[in-house]
């Protein structure tokens, strides 16, 4: 069933793998991770249609949902968690499923990927809805756990996205859109945490960040909806509006501490001269755009 897959091909480059010196290994595993990011180029069109989907679901009070087995379910769920620290997103609007449960992120649960029934019963566990948007994960293209889910998916009306390595997936008739970022045969046959799993991640990084830009979580390229939680992010955020105020460390510090550690909040008080309940007013009129919410606090006479 799986002899016909790319993903799960003997790559020539490394049939004598087992015979290379430690540095010959290294430099082939680097050869090989070169061309990554071009197969993840060749998806640019269907990645930005994905995000401008997820963005506009999100907008209006929708879900990004990730859900896969293994390497890619875990790395669903590591995007996720990425996301509430890096742009002060609610924890339950960017969620991560992963076959056979929390424990399978750490040990292998045997079997659970087989069953679609399972895949379905964890988007209905989470209480999936029309406005969501789901990314099954699944570098075969033919995980049963991600068909059964994304079958589900489609029937209630949420977005169904596909995310495989493989072209022409098992997967293709369940998903309004599949991305398939084909990186080849991996060096270790069938080892698809390696390229594979590099171009998987590489993908959820555009989808969030992207989806979050649109969001207004940025300010040029600042991380302005960052949540301060500790000594390096506290750090952050007060960099972050001294680039956006040219204030000095200490004026940037206290006007952090007026506005409670927000940092759009704050750059928005500093461009304003407006109170912190003020900025936030604003900040929520432009629906969290730094640069609408201080254009409409001035009037427009400041322009950034």
């Amino acid at each position: 069933m799986l002899d016909h897959l790319t993903t799960e091909a003997s790559n020539p480059a490394s049939e004598q793998l087992d015979e290379l010196s430690t540095l010959e290994i290294v430099k082939l595993i680097n050869d090989q991770d070169a061309g990554i990011a071009e197969a993840v180029a060749r998806q640019s069109q269907q990645i930005a249609t994905a995000v401008d989907v997820i963005s506009d679901r999100l907008h209006n009070g929708g879900r990004l949902i990730y859900f896969g087995a293994g390497t890619s379910g875990r790395l669903g769920i590591l995007d996720a968690a990425e996301c509430p620290p890096t742009f002060r997103s609610d924890p339950r609007q960017v969620v991560g499923l992963i076959a056979g449960g929390p424990s399978a992120i750490t040990t292998a649960v045997e079997g659970a990927e087989d069953n679609p029934s399972l895949g379905m019963q964890d988007l209905e566990r989470i209480q999936l809805s029309p406005n969501d948007v789901v990314v099954g994960i699944a570098t075969s293209g033919r995980t049963p756990y991600v068909i059964g889910g994304l079958e589900y998916a489609r029937e209630l009306g949420a977005y169904a996205i596909g995310l495989t390595c493989n072209d022409n997936s098992e997967m293709k008739p369940y998903c309004d859109l599949v991305i398939a970022p084909v990186v080849g045969p991996e060096i270790l046959s069938g080892s698809t945490r390696m390229k594979a799993g590099t171009a998987t991640k590489m993908v959820l990084n555009m989808l969030s960040t992207g989806a979050m830009i649109r969001q207004g979580k940025t300010f040029g390229n600042l991380m302005v909806d960052l949540r301060a939680t500790n000594t390096k992010l506290n750090a952050r955020a007060r960099r972050i509006v001294k680039a956006a105020t040219e204030l000095s460390d200490a004026e940037a510090v206290d006007l952090l501490a007026r506005c409670n550690g927000e940092v759009k909040t704050a750059i928005v008080v500093h461009h304003t001269e407006q109170s912190p309940e003020a900025a936030r007013t604003l900040l929520d009129r432009a629906s969290g755009h730094l640069r609408r919410a201080i254009h409409d606090g001035t009037n427009g006479a400041v322009r950034l």
